[in-house]
């Protein structure tokens, strides 16, 4: 699991989606140092905010460390063009065709057409296809089809027939649909299906499906693209040899030269198993694998690769390609690693019904670590935190690895300033705790999230798993959980106990100020008027508000207030949401515990779909006196190697992009080894 942002959506504290709010006057004097000697930013177009991060305690490692580093990346980047073609079918000859013309058109560059054709390629480079990578709604050009025939013509570019006619028509509008009522396979445009297969022919083909051991059952769907050949329905599975073969295999090329430089033997078994994954599709050595990967924690340097993330399957079950190449961060793991030795006493003492506890919460790790490079679903839009691996039996019997990226937070927090922040806070009261404890309680909740959320809980003997019994409302349900069991420990004197804070009951008010304005108030910014929440994340942070507070008016608990025409959410009484945010917790894991559907679909559609348009259309209103773009991604550092006459790389040097557009076209040409249709 990957935690996208938490409590703030762009300008609260410690995230992703950045823009900071005013630091403390310790912080305050650390933005300083940077603001004089690295410059986070780097282009914001549209709805979007491009920045840069450095590589903290790089020349700290050694040659052998900063060789398996610049490996990882390099295979990480070898299987980018994956990302696109599963997002969706044309992408990567659209992105060829748009590509030719930036790199070629020599004509006029000062037209508003021009100008709108750079955004528009610049919003594809973002969401690695032409849908947007959060909203999943399809991106429209400011520019006009003839527009762009005259481009292609001027530059000898071919583009068309259904892919040039996609961009304008209102043909796969959604790259994933999680609507009630409606075939999500068969309306989603995200390329993991072939055409005619449709959410019982998912259902159906993979009921079928037996793990050789049930109570290990296997991550069936998870790297194939299911497609039906003269009405039967067949995997086409990604692998050396298989879809998309070619760019698995540079994968492998650079995983075996990761291999010979491991740190240890246990980092080079796995390393071994994940590349015989590549070569087999084996998802016996899947499992393997990740066993191994999460028992393997020794050593500066973790990686993330392969097929992971579910979020952009409708139904649950086809992963999306991602890689994070990360360097500990020892000081920060060091602080945080109480989280990890605490774990089976935050599973005792949670509100979970006694049968859905962990008897014995077993290998949890969390480090913070420096993000390296990321390439395919984690980039340029990069989550904060990752939990993993996913598959609920190996989280029960050997543990998981959590990580917060260090670097990543610190580069949104420079970037940032306190406008949006003092337009959307009720009070004084509410604006000293934001800017004195949210960025520490954001720092805890992706901790809390990470470690302890997706690590608690366990299924009912006999439940199938969530993307089973729960279907489309998986993601969400599991995203909410995690979060829910970390709004309930924020406001806890154990945190200060373990010395995460030195005052909880102030990090934990403003970790819930922070997550009620949000998942009420500021994350409709993300929306256009009239839209349903659609996203995972998003979702979960509405049903969670919308339910505490509906639940909590008798008594006040959360009160809505109407003030010059404008909307705010003041908390009352913080110990009364913390019991609300308990009891929604133990129903959240009852749901996921017994695999209870018709529960779920009631939850996520009543609290968590249906805008209030009223609400949302102040809020636009009242957001059109800021700048900054709502989303932030990251272009990735350049490691460069330096090898002598023999080949042999005696030096990796860091550079830093220019631009976006740099990283993009050079990521086209060097990593591009897919052809235009697989």
């Amino acid at each position: 699991m990957k935690l996208k942002s938490i409590f703030s959506f762009v300008f609260l504290g410690a995230l992703v989606f950045s823009c900071g709010n005013d630091k403390t006057k310790e912080n305050t004097e650390d933005l300083k140092v940077n603001e004089t000697t690295f410059d986070n930013n780097v282009d914001q177009f549209a709805d979007i905010k491009v920045l840069r991060y450095q590589i903290p305690g790089w020349e700290n490692l050694t040659l052998k460390e900063q060789k398996l580093v610049y490996y990882l990346t390099q295979a990480g980047l070898s299987g980018r063009d994956i990302s696109w073609d599963q997002n969706y079918k044309h992408n990567l000859k659209i992105r060829t065709a748009l590509e030719k013309v930036y790199t070629n058109f020599n004509g006029d560059k000062t037209t508003e057409n021009w100008s709108a054709f750079e955004v528009y390629l610049k919003r594809v480079w973002f969401s690695n296809g032409i849908h947007h990578h959060y909203s999943n709604d399809k991106i429209k050009p400011d520019f006009s089809a003839d527009y762009l025939n005259e481009l292609l013509a001027e530059t000898q570019t071919v583009l068309e027939g259904d892919a040039f006619d996609v961009i304008f028509n209102d043909v796969d509008v959604k790259k994933v649909n999680q609507a009630k009522g409606v075939d999500n396979v068969a309306v989603s445009a995200v390329n993991f299906y072939g055409e005619g297969v449709t959410n019982k022919d998912v259902e159906t083909f993979y009921a079928a499906k037996k793990s050789p051991d049930p109570s290990k059952p296997l991550s069936f769907g998870l790297n194939s693209q299911l497609v039906k050949e003269n009405g039967v329905l067949k995997e086409r599975v990604y692998k050396s040899g298989g879809l998309y073969g070619s760019a698995i295999d540079e994968i492998i090329k650079w995983l075996e030269l990761a291999k010979g430089v491991a740190e240890n033997e246990a980092q080079a078994h796995a390393l071994g198993l994940l590349i015989s994954y590549y070569k087999t599709g084996d998802l016996q050595t899947w499992d393997d694998y990740n066993v191994a990967w999460t028992a393997a924690t020794e050593g500066n340097i973790d990686y993330i690769n392969s097929f992971i993330e579910v979020y952009n399957d409708p139904l649950g079950y086809r992963g999306s390609y991602e890689t994070i190449v990360q360097i500990k961060d020892f000081d920060m793991s060091k602080k945080m690693e109480v989280l990890s030795k605490s774990a089976q006493w935050f599973e005792d003492n949670s509100p979970l019904m006694e049968a859905h506890k962990k008897k014995n919460v077993v290998g949890v790790s969390y480090k913070t670590v420096n993000v390296a490079g990321e390439a395919g679903d984690a980039s340029p839009g990069t989550p904060i935190g990752v939990n993993l691996p996913n598959a609920n039996w190996i989280r029960a019997a050997v543990g998981s690895k959590s990580v917060s990226l260090g670097n990543i937070v610190e580069a949104s927090n420079n970037a940032g300033s306190s406008g949006r922040l003092k337009e959307f806070v009720n009070d004084e009261e509410e604006l000293e705790l934001e800017e004195t404890y949210s960025k520490q309680a954001d720092k805890l909740h992706t901790a809390l999230h990470e470690v302890v959320g997706h690590a608690s809980g366990q299924l009912n003997p006999g439940v199938g798993e969530t993307k089973e019994t729960l279907k489309n409302y998986a993601s969400t349900l599991e995203e909410g959980r995690a979060d829910l069991v970390a709004l309930y420990y924020l406001y806890d004197s154990k945190i200060q106990e373990l010395g995460l804070t030195d005052n909880w009951e102030k990090t934990g008010k403003a970790a819930y100020n922070d997550y009620i304005r949000n998942g009420l108030l500021t994350q409709l910014i993300r929306l256009n008027l009239g839209d349903d929440v659609e996203e995972a994340h998003m979702r979960n942070r509405q049903w969670i508000s919308a339910w505490v507070f509906e639940k909590g008016q008798t008594d006040k608990v959360i009160e809505k207030i109407t003030r010059n025409g404008k909307t705010y959410f003041n908390i009352n009484d913080y110990a009364k949401l913390r019991k609300l945010f308990g009891e929604l917790l133990t129903e959240t894991q009852r749901i996921k515990s017994e695999g209870d559907y018709k529960a779920a679909e009631a939850l996520v559609e009543n609290y968590g779909v249906k805008v209030d348009q009223k609400i949302h259309a102040e809020i636009l209103e009242r957001n059109k006196q800021f700048k900054s773009a709502p989303y932030t991604g990251y272009v990735n550092p350049i490691l460069v190697a330096k090898t002598n006459e023999a080949g042999d790389i005696i030096e990796v040097r860091v550079e830093e992009p220019k631009t976006f557009v740099e990283q993009m076209l050079d990521y086209g040409k060097k990593f591009n080894f897919l052809p235009e249709v697989n």
